[in-house]
């Protein structure tokens, strides 16, 4: 007689199968009986343990990792975290595919997904760059960079003769200023941007790079790359339009250094010096942007831009320095060497003049200074520092800097400063250091003032001096150090690793982000006057060029050009 039940149900009496029974219900079936997944044995506890204290110890150790990072280096710090957050989120697949009481078709399905996500997200999409800090860019693998979207840079046919040749008082003629100080002794500006703002003048795409602006006269030029050709472009900065371009075939791209030229161009007695990432120095005509000649310097020094990738990993960014009748760039060699660290040309004709140096180049730009009663020629090397007679390059004397172009590279410069001191510094843990210089029997020689590994931590930005401190952005950061001392007065303002111009007692900051910001430079403490959010779109690394009021900011998408209100005379 039938009991009413289903008939897959009377398998569960006494005599029905216990393994076909856990498996129904999805648990692991174990011979001595004992429910669950364990078997009754304590191993698979204690091992479930240890894994979840193993997940709780990963956790916590990034959150202190973050909380601790104020004196890190940021980089570092999120390449750790994300290795630590990849082998967490591993660690808790896993504990769950191992612990979870249920069957294994349904704990098997969150790493298959995460793998599929991986996978199409690598199939969709590229890194475009990261910023300062390590954090990747993406974008869709089907769309172009900006770069090659940009569109044709033409000249407007109504454009009259540009004048480079006439100089006046608000010149910014080369890469940080009239003397590569990061300084400028004036205007004056106004400190309440909120009754006077800065005003937009214009704004215009523009292409990649990370070249800045050097004005002379009313016009401003830089470097860009379009498509497949860097180009060296002049623009009115009263408009913005422009006025002529040169272009030839070259094109440098990494994925931490992103795309086109890094130098800045130099303007002199109406020429226009520009060293391209590839290591092709033009000189052009400022009136026209006509080339008067150029120079290959990795064909000259027996590399190509493939052999030169691997001595150094992110372009040539050295801007040319005009020191009398000779302009003056970094020069390198190919990997094993043989090295020169400077050469100086003719600026006329583009002759050798002289080589100097056995040194592989950093990012860094030769700056002239005087020190020790001696004008020279100083070079941030790639693991050294040199003063050279500009005369005939010979080398005066010659102190350890460490840094690889490869790795821990160099890109800040060196400042001479009264008392015959050196002021350098730069990222990767290396810090800032003061160095004096002095003569004796055997020549020059530098000693060590102070050496301080956790202050002025400039990976690619540059430091200011003003009235005995210097300013900068270590590891993103602003930071006022006393220079006779060696201490930190004050480190507070995260704006990335963007770019820093002192103009009197007051710091223009051009955040990494794009906003521009007005600082008070005093050692009391960090005073914001100011702020534009925005004023530039997208990631900025670009340094600032002041002609007058107008400052002219760009990154590697856009240019613009604000009009900085003047505290009244009185």
């Amino acid at each position: 007689m039938s009991s009413g039940k289903p008939e897959s149900d009377t398998t569960r009496g006494p005599d029905a199968d216990p393994a076909k029974l856990a498996d129904e219900v999805g648990q692991a079936y174990t011979p001595s009986g004992s429910p669950g997944r364990a078997g009754g044995s304590i191993g698979p506890l204690i091992g479930g343990v240890l894994l979840v204290g193993w997940i709780v110890a990963l956790a916590l150790g990034i959150v202190i990792l973050r909380w601790q990072a104020a004196d890190m280096d940021f980089a570092i710090i999120n390449v750790v975290t994300l290795v630590l957050g990849f082998v967490l989120a591993c660690s808790i697949l896993a504990g769950f595919c191992l612990l979870a009481p249920l069957p294994w078709h349904v704990r098997i399905a969150p790493p298959l997904l995460a793998v599929l996500a991986i996978a199409m997200a690598v199939a969709m999409l590229k890194i475009e760059g990261t910023n300062g800090e390590l954090v990747p860019e993406f974008r869709f693998r089907w769309s172009p960079p900006p770069d090659r979207t940009v569109g044709d840079a033409v000249a407007d046919a109504t454009t009259e003769a540009v004048d480079l040749t006439t100089t006046t008082p608000e010149d910014f003629p080369q890469f940080l200023g009239p003397e590569r100080s990061v300084w400028l002794p004036g205007p004056r500006l106004a400190s309440d941007w909120s009754a006077m703002p800065p005003r937009e003048i214009w704004r215009r795409p523009i292409g990649a790079g990370w070249s800045a602006f050097a004005a002379v006269n009313g016009y401003a030029v830089t470097m860009e790359q379009r498509g497949d050709d860097e180009l060296v472009t002049c623009y009115r900065i009263d408009t913005g339009e422009l006025c002529w371009v040169h272009a030839r075939p070259a094109r440098h791209e990494t994925v931490l250094g992103g795309v086109g030229p890094r130098s800045t161009p130099t303007i002199d007695q109406g020429n226009v010096y520009a060293l391209g990432a590839t290591g092709i120095l033009r000189c052009l005509e400022g009136a026209s942007g006509e080339l008067r000649w150029s120079v290959d310097i990795l064909e000259r020094y027996g590399s190509t831009p493939q052999r030169e990738s691997q001595v150094l990993s992110w372009g040539r960014s050295n801007s040319p320095l005009v020191v009398d009748q000779l302009v003056v760039v970094p020069a390198g060699g190919p990997p094993g060497g043989p090295f020169k660290s400077l050469l100086a040309l003719d600026k006329q004709t583009g002759t050798v003049v002289w080589e100097a140096g056995d040194s592989q180049i950093s990012y860094s730009s030769p700056t002239l200074g005087m020190l020790a009663g001696r004008r020279q020629i100083l070079s941030v090397n790639e693991d050294n520092i040199t003063g050279h007679d500009p005369q005939d390059g010979r080398v005066l004397w010659r102190q350890h800097w460490p840094g690889n172009s490869t790795s821990n590279a160099s890109s800040s410069q060196v400042h001479a400063l009264a008392g015959d001191r050196l002021l350098i510094s730069k990222g990767y843990g290396e810090g800032g250091a003061l160095f004096e210089l002095q003569a004796g029997d055997a020549g020059l020689a530098t000693r060590e003032l102070w050496w301080e590994k956790s202050l002025l931590k400039t990976k690619f930005a540059q430091v200011c001096v003003i009235a005995g401190h210097a300013y900068g952005l270590s590891d993103g950061i602003l930071e006022c150090v006393n220079l006779d001392r060696g201490t930190r007065a004050w480190k507070s303002g995260r704006y990335g690793h963007g770019q820093i111009l002192g103009v009197g007692d007051r710091l223009l900051v051009l955040s990494e982000r794009g906003d521009l910001v007005l600082v008070q430079a005093t050692p009391d403490a960090h005073r914001e006057l100011g702020r534009v959010p925005g004023a530039l779109n997208g990631q900025t690394w670009n340094n600032l060029c002041l002609y007058g009021d107008r400052l002219l900011i760009r990154n590697a998408q856009e240019a613009a050009c604000y009009q900085l209100p003047i505290e009244a005379s009185n």
